[in-house]
């Protein structure tokens, strides 16, 4: 029996409002607990709801991203359960009538669907200390957009590299900073190990926030799966949480089915309309997606396809690019050094795009070499000071005398005489051997062209 794993995303991302869904609470994190808190979003009794304009603006712009239809009316619903996160006893979330459906994301050559997308509230933190558990309700109330796929994802792997661009999505849209590790982005996968012609029995594994967790949580519940079913057993429909540090899922609860949670519209909130004239303000006002950036830096910068896949779906990268292109025209030069040095700097924004591209154009105009460029590069980053000033202070401009290189590759040649005489018998290897010598003699400040040039000329007079 051939067996196919067959995998859904659900994932919230808390939307970037200055408050909260239904009331003017400040939505922000890290501050000290239950002080941005109201009636409303404690679920106080006789309270009102009123809808945050700006997490309906978002929750259109990240449908448009997604190719979704856009619902001219999308109503909400409540979500009833019962548990010390939730003040009300339930929550308030489009569930029938979402505000976006039917879209799509592509990974590579692949199409994953999108089902729905809809707007919800966000529910409080426990925090577990010993044997009490403390309720922070800061995070009650916060705005949250759901992005649920259809199960067309096969592994972990295509699992990373969708989320990675839904990641960049909401960031460019300036919907949310999608930020994993501060919980501003969380995945659920739905895992279903089945036939080719047929789904198999689903188990959810609850908030996964990091890619490492997730690619590493599905694929282990899918050879879970696919031994039960090998060994002629079932698998049970549960809700699962992944231990870390056991590499393995753990049964949490039996899974809920829509019926448990008894939704029912929401009666303090009427159905939001959203008319064409606002979609197609939204739309007109879209910035720049990472597919879109990638495309044009390929198209008019030069840049590689590797480089402008990696700028392109970075925010702050493309940023950092894009004033840098202003006034360094070389693209492909300019790409290759953000990727393979600058981005090795966790906040290489602090190094000023002027500084990078002085530096740049000391490389290109043959002042110092590509080795000492990087060392240079670490200086700018440490010190805080502009290139010119390192290099004269460090004196590590560029050797392009020939004459003081000619010597060191006579005095190279006399301390390596075994190497030397199979480089003059037409050892070609030895080449890259002789150029390495010069360059640790001089510090890595010789350019390479000329030492080349010159190793080729000494064997040209000393052979026979």
């Amino acid at each position: 029996m051939e067996l196919k794993p067959y995998i859904g995303l659900e994932v919230h991302t808390q939307l970037k409002t200055e408050s909260k869904l239904f009331c003017k609470c400040k939505a922000e994190f890290g501050e000290e607990p239950n002080t941005n808190v109201c009636p409303i979003c404690l679920g106080m009794p006789g309270v009102l709801p009123v809808l945050n304009e700006k997490a309906v603006e978002l929750g259109v712009r990240v449908s448009l991203a997604l190719n979704c239809d856009i619902s001219y009316v999308s109503s909400f619903a409540r979500k009833n359960y019962f548990y010390p996160d939730l003040p009300k006893g339930y929550q308030i979330t489009q569930y029938t009538f979402p505000i976006g459906k039917n879209g799509f994301v592509d990974i590579g050559e692949k199409r994953i669907r999108i089902r729905r997308v809809h707007i919800e509230e966000e529910s409080a933190k426990l925090i577990h200390t010993g044997d009490s558990s403390l309720v922070d309700f800061n995070r009650a109330g916060i705005p949250l957009l759901e992005i649920v796929t259809e199960p067309d994802i096969e592994s972990g792997e295509e699992a990373v590299k969708y989320l990675r661009i839904l990641q960049a999505i909401l960031r460019f849209t300036g919907a949310s900073d999608a930020d994993m590790e501060k919980g501003m982005m969380r995945c659920e996968p739905n895992i279903s190990v089945g036939t080719i012609k047929r789904m198999g029995t689903r188990t959810e594994i609850k908030n996964l926030n990091s890619f490492k967790a997730v690619q590493r949580g599905i694929n282990y519940e899918i050879m879970r799966q696919s031994e039960l079913l090998k060994n002629g057993e079932k698998v049970e429909q549960v809700t699962l949480l992944y231990d870390e540090s056991k590499k393995k899922t753990g049964i949490m609860r039996k899974k809920e089915t829509a019926a448990d949670y008894r939704y029912f519209p929401e009666p303090d909130l009427p159905p939001l309309s959203l008319d064409k004239k606002y979609i197609e303000k939204i739309k007109n006002t879209q910035p720049e997606l990472p597919f879109e950036k990638k495309k044009k830096y390929v198209e008019e910068f030069g840049v590689r396809e590797y480089e402008a896949e990696i700028i392109g779906f970075d925010l702050k990268l493309s940023r950092y690019f894009e004033s840098a292109i202003k006034i360094f025209s070389d693209g492909e030069m300019l790409s290759k050094w953000l990727v393979s040095e600058l981005l090795s700097y966790e906040d290489y924004e602090k190094i000023p795009v002027e500084d990078f591209i002085h530096l740049l154009r000391m490389v290109r105009d043959g002042k110092i070499t590509r080795r000492a460029a990087k060392d240079v590069l670490e200086e700018m980053y440490s010190t805080r000071k502009n290139p010119e000033e390192l290099v004269k202070r460090g004196k590590i401009a560029v050797v392009d005398d020939e004459s003081k290189i000619a010597n060191f590759i006579k005095e190279i040649m006399e301390e390596h005489p075994n190497e030397r005489d199979r480089f003059l018998k037409g050892d070609e290897r030895l080449l890259g051997y002789f150029v390495g010598q010069v360059m640790k003699k001089t510090r890595g400040n010789a350019d390479p062209k000329i030492v080349n040039r010159l190793i080729r000329e000494y064997a040209e007079r000393n052979k026979g």
